[in-house]
């Protein structure tokens, strides 16, 4: 794993690069456990990427967008602009292949996470989990990690900016995101940006959505 980053330049925003993808994987670990480093939590640190940032890569590589400073890329924003066609992909070409590589809970860790390893598996098996009940109002969904160092810089903001003008550009005019309850932090982000509670929303499971323009 590489040493934690500092910004040393100018931060820019760009398209997703093939060659990201490892480093992409690695920021959503490092920022899996309620923002913070998931690494030796779960069985197999493949895991949360897994789920949470490589179907999407694999899916829509178009609507993925970084943030790089230099050639150190240190966060991202991965979205889908039709959720439903997303979860057909993903029970035809993701979920089986995750199933075999992961078929059962690993040993012990010593870790005790509310968001458990079983848990995580069966997010990683079950598409429709993403079937919300305002999919039709809110089609785009969207996944946003940044590293600590590029955190409060504005670059979040920029990233689901980029990421909003480009789904609006497409025709889809709502976009949402599901989060972490414990993450205050985000949550106070996603309220600063304009984000509201979608009516299936619950405490333990908070759904947020905004309009893409």
């Amino acid at each position: 794993m590489s040493a934690a980053p500092t910004l040393t330049g100018n931060p820019t925003i760009r398209p997703f690069r093939p060659e990201d993808r490892d480093r992409l994987a690695e920021i959503c670990l490092l920022t899996a456990a309620g923002g913070g480093d998931a690494t030796g939590v779960y069985s197999d640190d493949a895991l949360m990427p897994e789920v949470w940032c490589l179907p999407y890569l694999a899916y829509a590589p178009d609507l993925a967008f970084v943030v790089a400073d230099g050639h150190d890329v240190l966060g991202y924003v991965l979205g889908v602009a039709d959720t439903a066609d997303f979860i057909d992909w993903y029970a035809r070409e993701w979920a089986p292949g995750f199933r075999e590589r992961h078929p059962r809970v690993g040993p012990p860790t010593g870790r005790n996470p509310g968001y458990t390893e079983a848990d995580l598996l069966e997010s990683g098996g079950d598409p429709e989990r993403m079937r919300i009940a305002e999919l039709a109002e809110y089609p785009a969904h969207l996944h946003i990690d940044l590293v600590p160092a590029a955190q409060g810089r504005g670059l979040g903001r920029a990233l689901i900016d980029r990421l909003r003008a480009e789904l609006a550009a497409r025709g889809v005019r709502a976009v949402h995101l599901s989060m972490d309850p414990g993450n205050t932090p985000a949550r106070a982000f996603y309220d600063r940006l304009g984000f509201h509670e979608l009516p299936s929303s619950r405490k333990d499971a908070p759904l947020l959505g905004i309009a893409t323009s």
